[in-house]
């Protein structure tokens, strides 16, 4: 086992660090500026982040939570554009080479901020600035779940099959990303190292997922469920001392007609899980109530003690049914990437709840 970075274990090759240069003027204040500064774009229909900031030569995956900062009065749900409203567009960094080179000179205050490459995460995803401290100490188990042989439920959208597995996995990839950026320990236990992050809507099904670290997962699902159960055991005692949480991800399947909202379980005797389980809940209920006040958010927490993982494992869990795969409006949860980048978002904001409330 090797560590990933300073704060991520994961069975990699050697890490690569970067460092951003932020730094101060000394004959300059700081300069402050307003959206009336920036250039702005009317959203049209079909627009999302991604492909709004890609049209107009941005690349989306450095600038979009800045879009998000400076946009969010006029985003439904904190994520989505709404057609016929005009945008604000981040102001687009200077070249990083040139910009030291010219800054270095009249700088008297240089502060590295570190950033670390993930390959895991793909090559548009891969490279994680640090945000903070605030899961520094803390260690998160993430299963994705089924994988391997087993794709969990499957449903039809737009003429192709889709599968549970392959979106429980991105959402918990961009989790994972979410953790490392405010330097938590993460391990990934269902792992595929050709996908990363994907911005499709439609994810391609296949079959090479492993378990930690590269382990074959066995066809039958008992062994399945006990390989997973052993994999995080076993870390948990290597890492024993620590702050340790177990994060699961699923996808239910219901009748086609039973629309669902995110559901949180835990095990029924475990205090530190029940609390894990409200903490995100209670963000979730809130964001709710924020962007959408129309609507209320009807999803639960509650013991669920028949289930294996939540059985069997030792760190205090929380297991997250995320919709309904076979419901149209559940779809769009998960088919959509900035609806999973939003839930992994959120989740990753339960989570700092619950580190810091302890």
């Amino acid at each position: 086992m090797s560590v990933f970075g300073t704060n991520f274990v994961f069975q990699e090759g050697m890490m690569r660090k970067a460092f951003f240069i932020i730094f101060l003027l000394l004959s300059q204040t700081p300069v402050m500026y307003s959206q009336d500064t920036l250039a702005t774009v009317t959203a049209e229909k079909g627009d999302g982040i991604y492909s709004l900031l890609r049209k107009q030569g941005v690349n989306p995956y450095e600038y979009y939570h800045e879009f998000i900062d400076i946009n969010l009065e006029n985003l439904r749900d904190s994520i989505h554009l709404l057609e016929g409203k005009t945008y604000a567009i981040p102001k687009v960094q200077l070249d990083t080479v040139s910009l030291v080179d010219s800054v270095q000179k009249k700088s008297t205050e240089i502060k590295e901020v570190e950033s670390k490459t993930y390959d895991i995460f793909g090559e548009d995803h891969k490279t994680v600035l640090t945000k903070s401290e605030r899961l520094k100490g803390a260690v998160y188990y993430l299963v994705s779940g089924h994988g391997g042989p087993d794709p969990g439920a499957m449903a039809v959208y737009a003429g192709k099959s889709i599968s549970e597995d392959e979106y429980a996995y991105d959402i918990t990839l961009r989790l994972a990303k979410e953790l490392l950026a405010h330097s938590a320990t993460v391990y990934i236990i269902i792992r595929d190292e050709d996908d990363g992050i994907r911005e499709e809507r439609i994810l391609e099904i296949d079959r090479d997922e492993v378990a930690y670290p590269d382990k074959s997962i066995p066809l039958n699902q008992l062994a399945r469920l006990q390989q997973r159960v052993d994999i995080v055991n076993d870390l948990y005692k290597k890492n024993k001392g620590t702050y340790q949480r177990l994060i699961v991800t699923h996808v239910d399947s219901r009748s086609k007609g039973q629309n669902i909202d995110v559901f949180f379980y835990h095990h029924e005797k475990s205090k530190n899980g029940k609390r894990l389980a409200e903490s995100i809940h209670t963000t979730f209920d809130a964001k709710y109530k924020q962007y959408q006040p129309n609507r209320t958010y009807s999803g639960t927490f509650e013991d669920r003690t028949s289930l294996f993982l939540v059985k069997k494992t030792h760190p205090a869990m929380t297991f997250i049914e995320i919709g309904n795969i076979r419901n149209k409006k559940d779809q769009r949860r998960i088919l959509d990437p900035d609806n999973r980048q939003a839930l992994a978002k959120w989740i990753s904001e339960g989570v700092i709840l619950d580190y810091e409330e302890r």
